[in-house]
């Protein structure tokens, strides 16, 4: 019972963290205050009562926190990876808060468990799970990026036959858009307003996107920038293709539903099993784990569940 309980702790204080980055988001994109920021309406000095106080507090404590590491050139490669999963903290000021939820992880296993090594454990999970679910939301955030492009395109390529120039439908987009796809044109469209010429932060956005559809569309503005043509009717082709790509991949989401399944209930019921059996049989189950050949067994068991799960992986993935 004690590691289920530290098991129970790690989870909670994971989940914590995770709806803490969810709300702090969540308030930077609807509050007034931040969406006038974002567009530079208002300055940083300005519309203090606007400010949520807890969360400036944070903020606050993140960036003074993190300010000795914040110009490594490890961090700067984590403010990519937080710019592309759109979270709105800078690599040191989540590097400080992935050490500090570890730390909080360690003294609650610590307290439950007075077990060093079980609540170094716990802790090292804890951190883990947060740097999957940057790398989950970098996924899911591209994925949502793809699905919207192909309507990005046509209101670009509507807009371009209305008269506007390719800056003044990029700013289309922004208005009529939801994120994540207002958002990375709205950067663009930023850096246009700083002098950063048109084509290097269409790269930057692809870079920062990772999506090849959306270099696809990139080249085609690039190259019709250098020889000329209709950029209406090439955005056009273009979001047709991407549409129809779109499909495909639902459908064939749809029909390889029971093999992804499959691979989660493959991969999961080992260790439902053994949890089952720590609580209500633990003595059979610390025959696996003190007996020599147990864990032999166990660790010939855990190679094969990953090699069970790749192949159904790789069966059920399509390249369209």
């Amino acid at each position: 019972m004690v590691i289920f309980s530290s098991i129970i702790a790690a989870l909670a204080a994971s989940l914590l963290v995770v709806i803490a980055v969810i709300y702090v988001q969540h308030i930077r994109r609807m509050n007034v205050y931040y969406r006038l920021r974002r567009h530079r309406i208002i300055t940083a000095g300005q519309m203090d009562t606007e400010k949520p106080y807890m969360i400036e507090r944070l903020r606050r404590w993140l960036k003074e926190a993190a300010a000795p590491i914040a110009e490594r050139g490890p961090v700067q490669v984590l403010d990519f990876r937080m710019r592309q999963a759109g979270i709105p903290l800078l690599g040191g000021e989540f590097m400080v808060l992935l050490a500090g939820s570890a730390g909080v992880v360690f003294i609650i296993a610590w307290m439950l468990t007075l077990q060093a090594g079980v609540s170094l454990l716990w802790a090292v999970l804890a951190a883990v799970s947060l740097w999957v679910m940057v790398s989950w939301r970098i996924y899911r955030r591209r994925n949502a990026f793809t699905e919207q492009l192909g309507d990005c395109l046509t209101t670009v390529a509507n807009a371009l036959r209305a008269g506007y120039s390719f800056p003044q439908a990029v700013d289309v987009v922004v208005r009529e858009m939801e994120p994540p796809i207002s958002d990375e044109f709205a950067q663009v469209s930023r850096e246009v307003a700083m002098s950063v010429p048109l084509e290097a932060a269409l790269e930057a956005m692809s870079r920062r996107v990772g999506s090849a559809d959306l270099d696809l569309m990139v080249t085609a503005v690039l190259i019709q920038r250098e020889v000329g043509g209709n950029l209406a009717q090439i955005l056009d082709s273009i979001s047709d293709t991407i549409q129809e790509r779109v499909r495909m991949k639902r459908e064939i989401f749809s029909l390889t539903a029971q093999g992804r399944l499959s691979a989660w209930v493959l991969l999961v019921i080992p260790w439902v099993m053994a949890l089952l059996l720590y609580i209500f049989k633990p003595e059979q189950l610390m025959l696996l784990v003190n007996d020599p050949f147990g864990r032999l067994a166990l660790a010939g068991s855990f190679i094969l569940e990953i090699i069970g799960y790749v192949v159904i992986q790789r069966i059920v993935h399509v390249d369209v």
